[in-house]
């Protein structure tokens, strides 16, 4: 006997999401050329390492809005779960695009502190500032959403890496206009690859969890089984499987033994429902399928494990 129930994203905060996508990209990509001038104009490395970053994050989230249209698709045919997965395809490819922008960040960075060009602190100083009102305003449009989705974290994890990067880019003009020193420009745009790097750390990290089908950190399956367990005429619990589908959407599976006289009497679907309320009340976990075994089942079971 088997028993589903699931739970999926709301889609009001699916459209409202798109919507944020939509206004920062706007706001990231208009932003992107007035400083790829400003960085030419005023040859800085530092503003041209954020026009880069700038660049990938326009990438990113026309990614992050294409895969929220795909994960907002029904399920059909043999995509059983819909196309939700593509948000993490979306956040593990951001991931791996500010690690290989970082490394060519540094690249260069390197090469101008022993051989530094001259820099225009008063263009570095003004297109900076600029820069950091519009990615805090992108960043604060999707502040709220990157709490339930890595697909909006990824695209967020990029902006608010700008809004660091551009704060020190600043700084950097500053100096630079202060005291003519040209390698803080230089060292800027190191500070901007380490924020990059720890960003895309904690970004690739959540992805492969979910890629490789990881038990969320946040549950622990010991403590699932001892509450299923608890259930009363639950005698075990065996082949338990919790995996997120996508954000805000994990998922179980177990079979469970129940007592024979369960099904002699007709009780089975009332321990069914105790099963799902049980996990649902205390680990959040709406969408469970159990097939539900007598004791002399697992003797001739194939494949079963703890």
């Amino acid at each position: 006997m088997h028993g589903e129930h699931g739970r999926t994203p709301h889609p009001a905060d699916q459209v409202i999401q798109r919507r944020h996508l939509r206004i920062a990209l706007a706001l990231i990509s208009a932003f992107l050329v007035a400083e790829v001038v400003a960085a030419i104009a005023g040859r800085s490395l530092a503003l041209l390492a954020d026009a880069g970053h700038l660049l990938v994050d326009v990438a990113a989230l026309a990614a992050s809005l294409w895969a929220a249209h795909l994960a907002a698709r029904p399920a059909g045919g043999v995509w059983t779960y819909g196309l939700k997965r593509a948000e993490i395809l979306a956040a593990a490819v951001n991931g791996v695009t500010l690690v290989a922008l970082a490394l060519v960040i540094v690249v260069e960075a390197v090469r101008r502190l022993t051989s530094a060009p001259s820099v225009v602190g008063s263009i570095v100083l003004l297109t900076a500032v600029a820069g950091l009102i519009v990615n805090a305003v992108a960043t604060a449009v999707l502040a709220r959403g990157q709490h339930r989705s890595l697909n909006i974290r990824g695209a967020f994890a990029h902006l608010l890496t700008d809004v660091y990067a551009f704060a020190g880019t600043a700084a950097a003009g500053l100096v630079i206009l202060i005291t003519g020193w040209g390698r803080a420009d230089a060292i800027a745009s190191l500070l901007v690859a380490a924020l990059m790097g720890k960003a895309a750390y904690r970004l690739l990290r959540d992805a492969g969890r979910i890629l490789l089908q990881a038990a969320p950190e946040s549950i622990d399956l010991a403590e699932v089984r001892a509450h299923l367990i608890d259930v009363p005429h639950v005698v075990d619990v065996h082949d338990l499987h919790v995996w997120t589908v996508t954000s805000g959407l994990p998922t179980l599976s177990a079979h469970v033994v129940l007592e024979d006289h369960c099904f002699a009497s007709g009780h089975a679907p009332q321990l069914l429902d105790a099963l799902q309320n049980c996990l649902a009340g205390h680990f959040d976990v709406t969408h469970s399928t159990f097939q539900l075994e007598p004791r002399t089942h697992l003797t001739h079971e194939v494949g079963a494990h703890r």
